[in-house]
């Protein structure tokens, strides 16, 4: 449930709102124009709250839930109890998300840490730095020279924007992000600590370890969203790009040179190397690590935890270290489990002798 201090509910929505934004018909007998005035979890919920349920270890929170209404998928939508207005969707938690940012806009992105919407006292923006109407800047944030800013976009406290940055319209920067060599589309996010632009890791080795200049550029196009504290390399000689849609969460490395798609999700403690490529709709699960110059095709998915080595074909699912097909690694698994088992120890009962 929202904290009104941090998240204040906008407004209400009618039961008529709701059906009609889900897809789902309103049950024979309910009232069209009850509102709900926020949304929670089915166990704190309220006669005024819309809440969802599509899982069935829920089963037991459902039937006992006190929601005003709950979007549930087809085969729940008898638990709901009578007092609570069950609504079919298809898809019960993207309807309640879409719902719940009607609700929560400021939930959305993030906004003004001051409270803001122009130029904060103790910002510090260079005269040759074109900002268009609309734009807000938080105390202590540095945008340089030649830095171009759309209107609707919102700099957050301590955030450095270098030289020749360009920024589209309605985006959100977060607090301390620094940004250089770079160019933002429209409706980016950059959570709190991001860092892009920075040198890739690049050096001619040898005796002495000799530097060579990164002097790419990172590309962010349309709708990506990108986690605190996530670092994204400047291109050495190429650009280093992130494709519309993209969703990264936090504590991701993206090396230089990578080419990342369209509506590609990338999850906490990813480490992908130089020059890979990562094609449209690919998941990498977390902690997953991918070594330079390879492609991941199209709709790939990969494990939590794998070690990916090579190219990983379109549409398959791989996992393991090294990545494999799933199949193939799910029966290295179940052999290596009959072999232990066949040995006729128990690791935890029959712990191996120490060392003398």
């Amino acid at each position: 449930m929202s904290d009104p201090a941090f998240f204040a509910a906008t407004g209400s929505l009618t039961l008529a709102d709701i059906a009609a934004a889900a897809g789902a018909v309103l049950p024979e007998g309910a009232d069209p124009e009850y509102r709900l005035t926020g949304a929670a979890p089915l166990e704190s919920a309220g006669p005024h709250h819309l809440a969802y349920m599509d899982n069935a270890r829920y089963g037991a929170a459902l039937t006992e839930t006190r929601a005003g209404a709950c979007l549930v998928s087809p085969r729940f939508a008898a638990r709901c109890p009578a007092g609570t207005v069950a609504l079919v969707s298809r898809d019960p938690y993207r309807a309640y998300a879409a719902l719940l940012g009607r609700l929560h806009p400021d939930a959305m992105r993030p906004g003004s840490q001051f409270g803001g919407r122009s130029i904060a006292p103790g910002a510090h923006v260079h005269p040759d730095a074109r900002l268009e109407e609309g734009v807000t800047v938080d105390p202590g944030a540095v945008v340089g020279p030649g830095v171009e800013i759309g209107s609707g976009s919102v700099i957050g406290p301590n955030a450095v924007i270098g030289p020749g940055v360009r920024i589209g319209r309605d985006c959100s920067i977060g607090a301390g992000t620094t940004l250089s060599h770079a160019l933002l589309g429209n409706r980016v996010i950059l959570h709190p600590g991001a860092r892009l632009g920075q040198d890739g890791f690049g050096f001619a080795m040898g005796v002495s370890h000799l530097k060579v200049p990164q002097i790419g550029r990172v590309i962010v196009q349309d709708d990506v969203e990108i986690g605190a504290n996530t670092t994204i390399d400047r291109g050495a000689s190429r650009d280093t790009v992130i494709g519309e849609g993209t969703k990264i969460d936090n504590l991701v490395q993206i090396a230089h040179n990578v080419v990342i798609g369209r509506h590609c999700v990338i999850v906490s403690g990813v480490g992908i190397s130089g020059s890979t490529t990562l094609e449209d709709y690919v998941v990498l699960g977390g902690q997953v690590g991918v070594v330079g110059h390879l492609r991941i095709g199209r709709g790939a998915q990969i494990a939590g935890s794998s070690n990916v080595n090579r190219d990983v074909p379109p549409g398959s699912r791989w996992g393991g270290t090294p990545a494999k097909p799933v199949r193939a690694w799910f029966r290295e698994l179940t052999t290596l489990a009959r072999l232990a088992e066949r040995s006729g120890k128990d690791p935890e009962k029959d712990p191996a002798p120490e060392a003398e």
